[in-house]
Parts: structure tokens; sequence; C-alpha cells
């Protein structure tokens, strides 16, 4: 969440001319509602079977694809595995404060962490990276997101 998967999905969309998918975005034109208003409806648990549903059919769609997930999307229902096998998976692996920053002025959009205070907020963000970082830690590339440029990111999809 707020590491830039959207920004550079849509680069390396263009530098490659592959398709680009967010995984929100197709969730939230499929179901005609929010990710905020899924999760207080419909639960966080549909939302996590809709992602990885709306995953599995995009990459058995496209043969070549960039997609952008959410920071949960590897952590349930083996999806990590999944994804390495569709194809190469990128971490990128943002500081804690440069997350802080962006979340801060997100965070009436992003269900997961909209009523945590703001000064919660960056020990919610640790916890979460703890929780998560076996999974991401599985990414075949890793690239700091601070440091990427394009060629950066398509010399390191392409040594993986």
């Amino acid at each position: 969440m707020g590491s830039g998967k959207t920004h550079w999905g849509k680069i390396l969309s263009q530098q490659t001319s592959l398709p680009y998918f967010d995984l929100d975005e197709v969730i939230v034109t499929s179901e005609k509602m929010s990710v905020q208003q899924i999760f207080h409806d419909k639960g966080e648990e549909y939302f996590r079977i809709k992602e990885q549903e709306v995953l599995e059919a995009l990459a058995e769609d496209h043969d070549d694809v960039i997609i952008s997930t959410g920071g949960g999307t590897p952590c349930f229902f083996n999806n990590i595995d999944f994804m390495k096998q569709q194809g190469t998976v990128v971490w990128l692996n943002t500081s804690v404060n440069t997350l802080l920053e962006r979340l801060l002025k997100q965070k009436n959009s992003r269900p997961l962490i909209k009523n945590i205070s703001d000064s919660e907020l960056k020990s919610y963000i640790i916890k979460k990276l703890q929780d998560r970082k076996m999974y991401y830690e599985q990414a075949h590339v890793m690239l700091h997101e601070e440091g990427i440029t394009t060629e950066s990111l398509l010399k390191s999809i392409a040594h993986a």
C-alpha cells in the first residue's frame, strides 16, 4: 500500500507495450463499488476471495501482462505461489517514512487505514510490513522504490 505499484506498473506497460491492469481497479469495475465499499458492505474475506479470482482470471486471459496487485494480495490463498508460477514478481521495497508520507495523504481512500489515527499510522505500517515480509521476500526481484528508474526496473526484470 503506497509503494508505487500502480505508478511503476503503468510505466512498465508503456515501455514494454504489454497490457496493464491494476487489480483493485478491475475489482472495482466488476463489483461496481469502491474497495472501501466492498470492505464495508461485504467484508475483507469477500474482497480477498474476489481478489484471487480476478488475479487468476487476468493471468489466464493474457499470455503476457503487467498486474499491480494490492499489498495484501500475495499474503492470501497461496497467491504468492500462483504469482511466481505465472511470471516475474517484483517487490517495491519502500521505506516506512516514504509510505507514511504517502499514506497520510491517502487515508480516506484506503479502507485498511482510514480509521487509524495519524499518530498510530507509522506503527501500523511497520507491523503490516513485518507480517507481510515473508511473502514479499519470495519475489523474484526486490527493488528499493526510492531509487528506481525506468531503466533499472526493466533491467532487473529482464535479469530475473
